[in-house]
């Protein structure tokens, strides 16, 4: 049988994955609504509750920036020079550093999804209270029962189709961005931006934290402002073109860093670090309730409903794609890949959905905040960071997979890949201990979920050494940090 001359020709980013795929535009808007969730609404106020002021958090935007740049085309980068490897985060690092190590950065990702879920359904329900005060801040009993309700509703959306529910997505993307859209207009237009508070906290408080502290204290929070900045890149099965994973991840990084810029900065300049620290959860309400009265935190308030619900629906299918991704190409269970008549990943999506209502109902025993599963959920995303970063730049000085006329050049995937993942490494330093508690004691029984996996193909589990060596270091210091925190010495809440 003869080819197709016209596919023949295609180059290879103009390759066709799905011809019924999502579009750039699609994609483009999975890539925002992943990002923009609830934690620009928050992020004012969780700077200034970490002591940073004007001056700290201008120099924490430009690493920031330089960081998150670099990240972005770290993943635009691996999406033009390995097109073939449609599994995202899980791919690149199976194909850079063994099954076991993409494995370890698949279960990474998935957990961060449940775990972003979690926080954002605290926080939906924190808003909602403003409106409804049974819900209290967002975790007592009643906003635990209506936010599990609420996950539901959207796990049986999901499972009707992941590009219907996309579509919903992209609607509720648009509806949210209208009251961010309004809070910066109002403070410009209305001249509620006053320089001389500004300028009061550029330097900050005589007695407060140091310069550098204040930087990496802000370091978590703009870390989870930007998660999600490769969403399009972990449901690039799903893409029609894979031209398009590359160009929404640019689009998508583009405007929400301009977005979240000028907000911050619009911010510290209606009211005083030190009341803006002591503002409740979402502390954008407070801020414009400051500068306009209440309907500017009702306006606010609704922003934060509507980003969550589109936020939520998002994350459903973000963390069902990564392990059913995993599971397809030989590393989780085999029940993980299987389908429903509508070619959604029923086992993944149930099973994520699972997790996320275990996590839900902790955060009621326990009196979690969105600030604490915020944090656990930038803890276990770096992992897969840290190794698509390094995957990268290993490609890059070693000059593997550059050869294509699309693939980016060598000179640029050595520069990004290593500014990646000197960036990724500092995240990880800037977590401090209790991001090593965290991220160990989420990621030790991921090893027997690893072992299952591997048997069901018939497969040794943990054949090289160095899978066993990090498997056994996970392990011993899971076990120190539950210690550590059970006999008090370093709680992790």
């Amino acid at each position: 049988m003869s080819k197709d001359p016209a596919k023949a020709a295609r180059p290879v980013n103009e390759e066709i994955i799905d011809p019924n795929g999502l579009d750039l535009f699609r994609l483009t808007m999975m890539v925002i609504t992943a990002s923009i969730c609830g934690g620009i609404f928050s992020l004012a106020g969780d700077m200034a509750a970490g002591g940073a002021n004007t001056g700290a958090v201008i120099i924490s935007w430009l690493i920031c920036f330089a960081g998150v740049f670099a990240l972005m085309m770290v993943f635009n980068g691996l999406s033009q020079a390995r097109p073939d490897l449609t599994g995202g985060i899980y791919a690149y690092a199976a194909a850079g550093f063994g099954e076991y190590v993409g494995f370890n950065s698949a279960w990474g990702y998935w957990i961060s999804a449940c775990l972003s879920n979690v926080s954002f359904a605290l926080l939906l329900f924190s808003a909602l209270g403003y409106f409804f005060p049974a819900f209290g801040a967002g975790n007592n009993v009643l906003s635990i029962v209506c936010a599990s309700i609420f996950l539901w509703v959207l796990t049986a959306l999901v499972l009707r189709g992941v590009k219907e529910a996309a579509g919903i997505n992209t609607i509720v993307t648009l509806a949210k961005l209208v009251p961010l859209g309004l809070f910066v207009l109002s403070i410009i237009l209305l001249g509620k931006f006053d320089m001389a508070i500004f300028m009061d906290n550029f330097w900050g408080e005589p007695a407060g934290p140091d310069f550098g502290t204040q930087v990496v204290s802000t370091m978590i929070a703009l870390v989870w402002v930007f998660t999600g900045i490769e969403g399009a890149v972990v449901i690039s099965g799903r893409a029609k073109y894979v031209r398009d994973v590359g160009r929404s991840t640019a689009l998508g990084f583009s405007a929400v860093f301009v977005l979240y810029f000028i907000i911050s900065m619009l911010s510290l300049g209606v009211m005083p670090r030190a009341e803006m620290a002591q503002l409740a959860t979402p502390s954008m309400a407070g801020i414009l309730e400051h500068a306009i009265g209440p309907v500017g935190a009702a306006i606010v308030n609704l922003g934060v409903i509507l980003s969550l619900v589109g936020a939520m629906l998002g994350y459903v299918i973000i963390a069902s794609e990564t392990p059913f991704e995993a599971a397809r190409q030989g590393s989780f269970p085999l029940a993980f890949a299987k389908t429903n008549k509508a070619g959604a990943p029923i086992v993944t999506v149930l099973v994520s959905s699972s997790i996320t209502q275990l996590f839900l109902i902790l955060s009621a025993v326990a009196s979690s905040t969105y600030q604490f599963f915020y944090t656990c959920a930038v803890n276990t995303i770096l992992i897969p960071y840290v190794c698509s970063a390094a995957y990268y730049m290993v490609i890059g000085w070693k000059k593997e997979h550059l050869d294509s006329p699309h693939a980016p050049s060598v000179r640029t995937a050595r520069i990004f890949g290593t500014l990646g993942f000197i960036y990724t490494l500092f995240l990880v330093w800037s977590t401090g201990l209790q991001g090593v508690m965290i991220t160990t004691i989420l990621f030790a029984p991921a090893i027997a979920v690893y072992a299952i996996g591997e048997r069901d193909r018939g497969k040794p589990v943990l054949p090289r050494t160095s899978d066993k060596v990090i498997a056994i270091i996970v392990v011993i210091l899971a076990i120190a940090s539950l210690y550590l925190h059970f006999s008090g010495i370093s709680p992790i809440v």
